[in-house]
């Protein structure tokens, strides 16, 4: 039998949506989708008005951490209750492009 791979969802901000329990539980579409949880989201706002797919297209921040829209501590609360790494996402999607980190997520961790 086949198993059916649910796509990665990646958030303007890094986050993978498709790995959360809300989107999984249908709570939450992901802020690219038209039923995110937090729809006035500033870094969804910046990212959309800069026309980037995510935050790792923008190239006003060098380190990303100097963003203050991505990276304050409401940001590193939800980092925490997420278990996410948010800017470490972004990062490697500056590495990889934006296809291949979801290509590198969907294949699992490496063992």
């Amino acid at each position: 039998m086949a198993v059916v791979q649910t796509p990665v969802i990646v958030a303007h901000c890094g986050l993978v949506c498709s790995e959360c329990g809300a989107h999984r539980n249908g709570k939450c579409g992901g802020c690219q989708s038209d039923k995110p949880m937090f729809a006035n989201c500033p870094v969804k706002r910046c990212s959309a008005e800069k026309k980037h797919s995510c935050c790792a297209d923008c190239l006003d921040f060098r380190d990303l951490r100097g963003c203050r829209k991505l990276n304050n501590l409401l940001a590193k609360v939800l980092g925490f209750l997420f278990r996410s790494n948010r800017i470490g996402n972004l990062e490697r999607i500056r590495q990889l492009g934006l296809d291949d980190f979801k290509a590198e997520r969907a294949a699992g961790p490496k063992r």
